[in-house]
């Protein structure tokens, strides 16, 4: 990995500005030899920027009917643009926690199908909490890897592996959490990227701080945590997710010079704990009477935010803006149960509970897209979608339609403003394990919404939540009682999806036997 001197953002970005007058700006022209040896036209080059532990309110862009109380706590002017070009996605989903999301987009496969239902760390270890009535499955633990890599982990033809082979330059900067130390999937450069800067086994960093070098041994933590590939900033004055946007400038610049389309995954660490005083940002919030954890972590956000507007100025310097498309989302709900100030499971409201949970807060983030000449401007989407879509999508933008998922449906048609297909799509989860604090929706689950209701089974009481999501998006009345003959059909649809997928099911610590699949305990 090539290393860079430490250096103000000012003089940084002083630096970038002078490489990329340096270079031909503008639209790359013409067609260019792909690895398969055929000629093709230029496709769009594809920023997919991916924020750590974000919750769906945690914006000053309203992702509800209208502006909620943590909308105006919040600044986040960066992501008011991108939504004035683009269009948000109302009811966008991802899994309780990141690891099996990010399969998921890597894959375009459902959670039970990959079977990377937790968050992974160590090889050949769950990290999985108490377990209490339940044994949990033999998940895969070890992540994800390429086809032939490490037969304990996932084997996945990967998105980067397949945008390269159609000619993208390939580039992951932050966050990877894809597989556990010493596989395969560690490293984000054995699934197709080309460059990796800062992404290994870990899912959170061991500092924000540079003046820390990244590291977690301030708080006595293991070297795992340590961020990896930025030592150049190291003992420097400069806070983490600047330093990964310098770091994919200088990318962006790279792919410009070389005349290539790009596909950047920039995958924020923030705003995963353990949050840091960002000097930047966090002055204000303390001054607005915030608590100090929440002032931090409004600072957090507001330093993505900055990461975001800078991406999008850097497009716009090289005269590539319109020929970008921008895809922003968060990885899971916002955290909620530990690690914040305030009162634990109120971060999210109007949803309810947040990461690790089944609720609507566990599982519903932002995601705005922004294609221009295409995507009607500050438009909103309101069907649901999935983060295995993420997928199939970007593979159709980048003129891969013939590759697909089982699981996953691209959302280049909504993109183009037209009307969902016919009949009602169902989406799925389904978490066999434990993550850890108690709370609303956290537990063994598996989950189905399809139109507006949504049944969540807990495994290990067999009982179940149903919410009409429309109607009650606080999840504030379980209507199973009532509805038993809604509560039989969905479970039998959820079971069916279940036994597709070949899904694990934890088993009885009292019997040994497996939970029954839903549809085989109704109230």
């Amino acid at each position: 990995m090539r290393h860079w001197r430490p250096i103000s953002r000012r003089a940084a970005l002083r630096d970038l500005g002078a490489l990329g007058a340096a270079v031909a700006l503008g639209e790359p022209h013409g067609a260019f030899p792909h690895a398969d040896g055929e000629v093709r036209p230029v496709p769009p080059n594809l920023v997919l920027f991916l924020v750590d532990d974000m919750g769906w309110q945690d914006t000053s862009v309203p992702f509800h009917s209208s502006p909620t109380p943590f909308n105006d706590r919040y600044h986040t002017p960066s992501m008011e643009r991108l939504a004035d070009g683009g269009v948000c996605f109302t009811q966008a989903y991802a899994c309780c926690v990141c690891s099996p999301s990010r399969v998921s987009l890597m894959t375009g496969m459902n959670a039970a199908r990959h079977r990377v239902t937790n968050w992974t760390l160590w090889k050949d270890r769950a990290t999985d909490g108490a377990q209490g009535e339940l044994m949990l499955p033999e998940w895969n633990v070890n992540g994800i890897a390429p086809l032939g890599g490490d037969p304990r982990a996932v084997h996945a033809r990967c998105l980067p592996a397949i945008l390269r082979h159609r000619g993208y330059r390939t580039i992951h900067v932050g966050k990877a959490h894809f597989g556990a130390v010493g596989t395969p999937g560690a490293d984000p450069r054995s699934l197709g990227f080309d460059v990796n800067i800062a992404g290994h086994a870990a899912g959170g960093p061991g500092s924000y701080l540079g003046t820390q070098n990244f590291s977690g041994r301030w708080r006595g933590a293991e070297g795992v945590w340590d961020v990896p590939g930025l030592e150049h900033y190291h003992g420097q004055d400069i806070f983490l997710t600047e330093a990964l946007t310098l770091e994919a400038i200088r990318e962006m610049d790279a792919a410009v010079t070389r005349r290539q389309p790009f596909f950047l995954y920039l995958s924020h660490y923030a705003v995963h704990v353990p949050f840091a005083d960002d000097p930047r940002f966090v002055g204000k919030y303390d001054r607005a009477g915030l608590d100090h954890t929440e002032a931090q972590y409004a600072a957090l956000l507001e330093g993505m935010d900055q990461s975001l507007g800078d991406i999008l100025d850097r497009l716009r310097y090289h005269g590539i803006d319109q020929d970008t498309i921008v895809l922003f989302m968060s990885d899971n709900g916002g955290l909620s149960a530990y690690g914040r100030g305030g009162e634990p499971h109120t971060h999210n409201r109007p949803l309810s509970s947040g990461k690790g949970s089944a609720h609507e807060g566990g599982i519903r983030v932002p995601m705005i897209v922004s294609w221009p000449g295409i995507v009607r401007p500050g438009t909103t989407c309101a069907h649901p979608v999935i983060i295995e879509d993420f997928y199939p999508t970007l593979l159709e933008l980048a003129g891969v339609p013939e590759i697909t998922s089982p699981d996953a449906q691209s959302v280049v048609p909504l993109l183009r403003g037209e009307a969902p297909g016919t009949g009602s799509r169902a989406l799925h989860w389904h978490y066999p394990n434990c993550w850890g604090p108690p709370g609303p929706g956290i537990g063994a689950s598996s989950t189905i919404r399809r139109g507006d209701w949504k049944l969540i089974y807990y495994h290990a009481d067999q009982s179940y939540e149903l919410f009409n999501i429309a109607e009650d998006i606080g999840e504030e009345r379980n209507r199973a009682r009532s509805e038993p003959h809604r509560v039989s059909e969905l479970a039998d649809a959820l079971r069916d999806h279940l036994l597709a997928v070949d899904a694990q099911m934890p088993s009885l610590r009292s019997t040994g036997e497996p939970v029954p699949l839903p549809g085989e305990s109704v109230p």
